[in-house]
């Protein structure tokens, strides 16, 4: 899993519990344990949301590969596998923005497509690290691109300049 696959993974995983009608165990906390004073509406949640918990596990844990199964938690709910799952595979953010970044430090306008193409790949690259939490200014944008453009294009960076 990467950071992009843990989303699409999570969304998936959401997705299918909602529509099965057992994502209660994802939603809301455990319940308090049942005590001889219990309603019987509590005895129901109770039984709904562990019922609700044992599937959402079972389906999360068969649609993660084997080998990286290991250092996850055995003994814990489904949305406390979720977090985990989702602060182990938070280092991949990381190198997706790294990734990003070093795509969009690294870009020289080759002279196909237009300059407008070239700019918006940019933008498509900042839109992208801003939905990882990293808010690049437009400024840096305009200014990696007016420096990455050839000499020919020198009257449009004196014009911005």
């Amino acid at each position: 899993l990467t950071g992009s696959n843990f989303k699409k993974w999570k969304e998936d995983i959401e997705f299918a519990m909602e529509m099965a009608d057992v994502d209660l165990s994802l939603v809301t906390d455990k319940p308090g344990d049942l005590t001889v004073t219990s309603t019987n509406d509590e005895k129901l949640v109770h039984v709904a949301w562990m019922k609700s918990n044992r599937i959402c596990l079972l389906s999360m844990r068969r649609s993660i590969l084997d080998h990286l199964k290991s250092g996850l938690p055995t003994d814990c709910t489904a949305k406390e596998l979720m977090i985990s799952v989702s602060e182990r595979y938070r280092v991949s953010s990381n190198a997706d923005i790294r990734s990003l970044l070093q795509v969009l430090f690294n870009m020289k306008y080759d002279g196909n497509g237009g300059v407008m193409d070239y700019v918006i790949r940019m933008v498509d690259y900042q839109t992208k690290l801003k939905a990882l939490k990293v808010d690049l200014p437009d400024t840096c944008i305009v200014h990696q691109a007016l420096n990455t453009l050839p000499h020919e294009f020198s009257i449009i960076k004196t014009n911005y300049n």
